[in-house]
């Protein structure tokens, strides 16, 4: 058997893998990651000069402990619930869980601020990826919908107040950001669908527009002029998602987290249960098929772009509510955390939550292993090796799926006398 043959079987084997088998896979790949980068990390203590070794293996002393930027890294980002005095390997026998410690801390609280904005923002990616268009502009979408949410809010907000404000207020901005969101995904959904553009150069183009006219609007027409920050004015305290059992301060809602995932379970729902979502998946994996069995490719691809543009202007105003209350000159690349996200979940959408719960935890934790004397540099490093590592399988099994064509349990499209649900497209 050459290479050749010996790479399409395992591809085809990947494609192959049950749920169990892949989720077995992922953990694989993370243990091996969590390996690989101790060795860094070793390395990197071997060249780095201390007063004394943090650790020694073999007679050999190092200057970083990867058990201790490990513990940092994921225990950190939970607020570290272990007892300290817990280390049964030393006769330590105390409680393994630290007194007074509550899985409602200030840790816990931005490692799930985080994980939810990349929900909505994974999600936005999901949907693009199942109908076989690959959005990179979901971080342009967040803006739009940002801003758009942001300036209605503000216009809207001196009329109402208290609770009613936040009932009225509140569910209006949402649906503005995700207006503007899915217009502005619609775009580069048209321009492939009826100018045959190339949708990863028009979304990357459109995430520098969205950027520079963001910035143009907030610095010339929605500036906050007692400020000398780029940004619009703060939202009133009333606009704001209601704060359950985490400090008020806390960057972080419970209703926010549960919007998100309801919009999971309406997004999964929709496209496994509706002939909508049929057709759409099926565009994804034999867009010919599809059009021959009646499937309006074009609206299929525009109206796919614009539910992943709202799902990504709904990112950005979480991201505008949960954390300033305005609209900054500059917002984290959360779209693009979509793309890994989307990725390490497989492109399913109940994948995203615990994707990106671990890119949560990842983001959070770089921020306590900061804390430590392990220069910045290596923690991003073992952040990225952790996801390359965790998203590879995956990413080989959608390139698999392009090199080898539909598989042989495809169906025909629903509107060709095939059932919705028929094809295994995960």
């Amino acid at each position: 058997m050459s290479a050749r043959e010996r790479a399409e079987a395992a591809l085809e084997r990947l494609l192959e893998a049950s749920g169990t088998e892949r989720f077995l896979i992922s953990l694989a790949s993370l243990a091996l990651s969590l390996f690989v980068g101790a060795l860094i990390i070793l390395a990197a203590g071997r060249t780095a000069t201390c007063a004394q070794p943090a650790v020694s293996y073999f007679g050999v002393g190092f200057c970083y402990d990867p058990a201790a930027v490990y513990d940092a890294l994921f225990l950190g980002a939970l607020g570290n619930p272990i007892n300290p005095y817990f280390d049964p390997l030393h006769g330590q026998f105390a409680a393994p869980i630290q007194t007074g410690w509550s899985p409602f801390n200030g840790a816990m609280a931005r490692t799930l601020a985080e994980t939810t904005i990349l929900l909505f923002t994974g999600l936005s990616v999901a949907v693009a990826f199942r109908a076989g268009i690959f959005n990179i502009g979901t971080q342009g979408q967040l803006i739009a919908g940002g801003l758009a949410s942001t300036v209605a809010m503000l216009a809207v907000a001196p009329y109402f107040d208290g609770v009613v404000g936040t009932l009225v207020v509140l569910p209006l901005g949402l649906l503005v950001g995700a207006v503007f969101g899915g217009l502005y995904g619609a775009i580069p959904g048209a321009l492939k669908a009826y100018a045959d553009s190339n949708e990863v150069i028009t979304t990357i183009m459109l995430n520098f527009v969205a950027s520079l006219v963001a910035l143009y609007l907030v610095q010339n027409r929605f500036a906050d002029p007692e400020s000398v920050s780029t940004k619009t004015e703060t939202l009133p305290e009333f606009v704001s998602f209601p704060t359950v059992a985490f400090d008020p301060r806390a960057p972080f809602s419970l209703v926010a987290l549960a919007l998100g995932v309801a919009l999971l379970v309406g997004v999964y729902l929709l496209l496994e249960r509706t002939t909508f979502g049929f057709d759409l998946r099926t565009s994804g994996l034999q867009p010919e098929a599809a059009e021959y069995g009646g499937v309006d490719s074009k609206r299929t691809i525009v109206s796919s772009m614009a539910l992943s543009g709202a799902l990504g202007g709904l990112a950005g105003t979480v991201y505008v509510l949960l954390y300033f209350g305005y609209f900054g000159g500059s917002v984290p690349s959360y779209g693009f955390d979509g793309i890994t996200v989307s990725i390490l979940a497989g492109n399913n959408p109940l994948g995203v939550l615990p994707a990106a719960f671990l890119f949560g935890v990842l983001k959070n934790g770089a921020l306590s292993v900061q804390a430590t004397n392990v220069p910045p540099e290596l923690v991003d490093v073992l952040r990225g090796l952790i996801i390359l590592f965790v998203a590879m399988p995956e990413f080989f099994r959608l390139a698999g799926r392009r090199l080898t064509g539909p598989r042989s349990g495809d169906r025909a499209v629903a509107t060709d006398g095939g059932s919705a649900g028929g094809e295994r497209d995960e």
